[in-house]
Formats: structure tokens, sequence, C-alpha cells
């Protein structure tokens, strides 16, 4: 195996294919019967990469097409189509493909093919709901196209030759190959489509270039797909038949998953987890998710305009408490925004880590006391969330921790989605329940998020010096170096306080004790049935 070598020169990858698909261990005893029945939420809304809309068509193409990199079991950026990247100022980016990667009817898979599907995905004509994340992958021109400013043949992408992409960006962007592992850059074939039209993902028309081919579809009932001989990796894949159930009760999943009529759930309802726990604990599982629950502090006006009122008030969360007995679902404290599990991310201990509960809350009293807080003058404030059960316990818990270390009264306000967003856009609030889940696995994700040009900036936080250190690090070529930026913006938040990390969100999920391969370890759920085989049993 080749290991990535990056220098400030180039940054260039080659692995080999034992990667990808399933790692079996020798002397594993497989089931005769390699098929796997899959949980789904919601019957696919489609399933050309170009218009999925969510998760439910997410999980199907992703077995049905592949794009220039896939991810491994933990999320790291692995050859897909494309065996190797260069770049010298993550900028100007160039793919080598694979020769052998093939469509399911045996033509080949070439640079043409990513060009005409990337011009389709932000072509207005397509109407596709991801062409935003063209823009924000950096595609030169993808933004100006999507608006129908410029024309698609002024996108950012040629094909060098029949195995060489070029992809130019319109400002550096160091993760740029991990976007290109999102299914909205897929391939799609240009000659299957322009002849069948809107049918051609229809079971005997559709032609992908993943693992697994389209046999049957009953709508709201199944998906079944078997194996695509044509596979450049079919050698090692395991599983020779999967079948997505759509299901979007999380109760009458686990039933039919209890029943056995289910291999892996899609989730599971969270007051079953003491029960399923007790039950069945080796197929419970709760694997990290790219994503943080936080509360935002309005910088702008009300006490929290003060950063010692918001240092306080993020400092007296115990947010073990919050994690492990409030909601107590196999959630981690965050210490940080960014979550542990964000690749390329190497945090430094925050001060939360560095210190007990009892002697972040006497660095709190003080901070409260400097601001002119006291029992006499007491700190009043409202703490606004979107009306959920989850929601009301987190606010209730933090409230009473405020109370009790602080002498805060805080006023509870729960308020339905539309009002809510309402609120927190006129930023009428002193502190609003937040979070965000990662659009790509890559620490800026979540940094970006406090820069003022931001639209989810909901804290209007404002710091030259912190939108400066974001630039400074999207333009760094030296992961060291950019990680190091990343754990400075870490400590602008820390101590400028526009937001308070409370818990890392966690995505419970059910598992058959003979299912292997299943990458719980992969941030982003992402989870090809290729990597998947069942044990005799």
């Amino acid at each position: 195996m080749k290991i990535a070598r990056f220098t400030l020169a180039a940054v260039a990858l080659a692995v080999t294919s034992s990667l990808f698909a399933a790692d079996v261990p020798p002397g594993t005893v497989l089931a005769e019967r390699q098929e796997i029945v899959r949980h789904i939420k919601d019957e696919p809304a489609t399933l050309d990469p170009a218009r999925a809309v969510g998760l439910p068509e997410i999980q199907v193409i992703r077995d049905l097409f592949e794009g220039l990199t896939s991810q491994d079991a933990k999320g790291n950026i692995v050859p897909g189509v494309a065996t190797q990247w260069q770049t010298t100022d993550n900028k100007t980016w160039i793919f080598t493909l694979r020769k052998d990667a093939r469509w399911s009817n045996g033509e080949p898979v070439t640079a043409n093919d990513f060009v005409y599907s990337w011009r389709r995905l932000v072509d207005p004509k397509t109407g596709s709901t991801f062409a935003w994340f063209a823009g924000l992958a950096g595609i030169q021109n993808a933004e100006a196209i999507a608006k129908g400013e410029k024309t698609t043949g002024e996108l950012g992408v040629v094909a060098l030759d029949k195995y060489r992409l070029k992809v130019t960006l319109d400002k550096p962007v160091p993760y740029f190959v991990s976007l290109t592992a999102n299914f909205c850059l897929y391939p799609v074939p240009q000659k299957v489509i322009e002849s069948t039209g809107a049918d051609w993902t229809q079971p005997g028309s559709l032609v992908g270039n993943g693992a697994y081919q389209l046999q049957a579809r009953v709508v709201n009932e199944k998906l079944v797909l078997v194996r695509n001989d044509n596979y450049w990796d079919n050698a090692h894949t395991v599983i020779s038949k999967v079948t997505f159930l759509p299901i979007n009760e999380e109760s009458s999943a686990t039933k039919r998953y209890r029943a056995n009529d289910i291999d892996i759930t899609e989730s599971f309802p969270k007051n079953m987890y003491t029960l399923l726990k007790k039950q069945i604990p080796n197929e419970v599982y709760t694997p990290d998710q790219l994503g943080t629950y936080y509360y935002a502090f309005n910088t702008q006006k009300g006490p929290t305009a003060d950063v010692r009122v918001r240092q306080a008030l993020s400092l007296s969360i115990d947010r073990k408490i919050i994690a492990e007995k409030v909601l107590g679902t196999g959630e981690k404290p965050a210490w940080h925004f960014t979550p542990d599990v964000t690749a390329g991310f190497h945090p430094k201990k925050s001060i939360l880590e560095q210190h007990t509960q009892a002697e972040l809350n006497e660095q709190a009293k003080a901070l409260l006391a400097a601001a002119g807080y006291s029992p006499a003058h007491p700190l009043t404030l409202t703490l606004l969330y979107n009306t959920s059960e989850n929601h009301q316990k987190i606010a209730i818990a933090v409230a009473s921790m405020w109370k009790k270390n602080l002498g805060v009264s805080v006023k509870l306000q729960n308020q339905e989605w539309k009002t809510y967003i309402d609120s927190r856009n006129s930023g009428n609030f002193d502190v609003i329940r937040a979070s965000w889940v990662g659009d790509y696995n890559e620490p800026s994700t979540f940094l970006s998020l406090l820069t003022a040009g931001h639209s989810g900036n909901i804290a209007k936080f404002s710091s030259p010096e912190y939108d400066a250190l974001l630039d400074k690090a999207s333009r760094e070529t030296k992961p060291a170096v950019r990680n190091d930026d990343y754990n400075r913006a870490e400590q602008i938040i820390a101590e400028r306080a526009p937001i308070a990390p409370i818990y890392q969100y966690t995505n419970g999920r059910l598992i058959k004790p003979w299912v292997k391969g299943y990458p719980v370890t992969n941030p982003e759920d992402v989870a090809y049935s290729r990597e998947l085989y069942i044990l005799k049993h």
C-alpha cells in the first residue's frame, strides 16, 4: 500500500484495491446465501444522484454508483473511480481514473462522464436540490451556472484525456478530495439518459457504475439490488443481493428487525434504548455522528452581548451530566465545537477538560460578578428552543445548573419550528438551542459556521481574527499547520464564547450479530453494501 504524501509542491494518493470491498478475516465461515435486508426510513424520491433529496435515496445510490473517491470504515478518503490525484495549490486538481472502471452495461467509465455529470448537476434545467454542493466545493463558476448567469460549458471541469480529469476551483479548497465522495458528484450515463429520458432509473433501464444494479422495485415496499458483474472490484464483493425496505416508523422497523425480517435498521426509538440494551446488548449500536448540539448566545444585544456573561454561562454547563444522565443514549460531551470524529482534526484539550466542574463553576461566578451581576442584581435571561421533548429536557437541566451555580433566573421559551426560525433569524433571543451536522468530513464545515458572512452564524459573532484564521487554513497545504489553525479557532470560540457546545451526536441503529463489516466508526454513516458479509448462522 502506498501512503499519501503531502508536500508544498503536490498532494498525491494511490492505494491497492484491498481497502475497498469486504475485509473477511481468514478462517471466517460465511453463510451460503449472502443476501442482506436493510431498512431505510422512506421511499426514495429518486435514484438519480443529481435529483436525490435525502438519506433514503442516498443509501441506495451509494450501492448503484461510485464517485471519484469513496470512504473507508473510519471515514477516511480512499480511491474510487480515481486511483490518484494531484494538486500544487489546492485550487487546480488532476484526477487519474482507473482503466478497469465499467458501467453495468460493460462500457468504460471515462473523464468525460464526470464532465457531463457535473455539468448536469449545476444546470438549472436539471433542478437539482444539491446544485449548491458544487458551489460549496468551490468548483469554478458552479454558483453562477446554477443561477443561470453562466453556461454549463464554463464549469471548471475538463477531460484532459480519456482517463484524466482536471478540476479548477474558484478558491483553494484543501479538503476538495473529500467532497468528491459525495453522492451528488457521482457519474451518470449520458447515452442512457439521453435515449431513455426520465425513465432511465427504472429497473431494466438503470445503468450505474457501482457494485450493484437495480433488479426490482415495488414502490413503498422494497428495492432489490444484485451484483454488478462489471464493477471493477466485483471479485472482492461478498453480498450478492441487497433488499432495501422503506419503513418510516422506527417502532415498526424495530419489530420487523426483532422478527428477523431486517438485518440492519436505520434507527430505533430512543425510548427503547434501555430495554434494547438489556435484551439484545450486542446488537445495539450508537456510533458517533458528525454533529454537535450547542447553545448560541446573542452577541449583539441583551446581557449576552457581554463576553464575560457568555463565558460564565458556557463554563457552568455540566456537559457530562447532559450527555450521560439527561440523554444517556451514547452521546459524548462536546469539549469543543468540532466533533472528535472529524477527519484531520486533532484537538488540543480545551479549558473545559482541564478543570473539574467545581473549578469551572468558580471561574464562572467570578466572571459574572465582574460583569456586574450578584444576588442583589441577578442575571435574568430567556432560553429559546424549538418544541421537542429532548430539547425541553436539556433546557430544564441547563437552566437548573445556571440557577444553582450562578443564581441566574432563566425563562424557558419553546416555539414551533417556523416561529423558532423567525426568532432565530431576527435575533429575538438571549440564548437559543441549535445544532450542526457536517456537510462534509473536515473541520471547516463546523468552524466556518462562525465566520461573519455565514448564513448559519446564529450568534452573529464577528471576529476579524477568526475570519482571517479560517481563510488562512483554507489555503494551507500542510495538514499539521492547518490543524494548528483549527485549534486556534477553537480557542477563540472558547475565549469569546459565541456558542456553548454541549454534546456530540450519535446515530443509533440495530445490526444482527451475523452481519459483519458495517462501518460503525464512520462519522458520516457511509455504509456500502459491498463492504458487508454474512456469517453462517
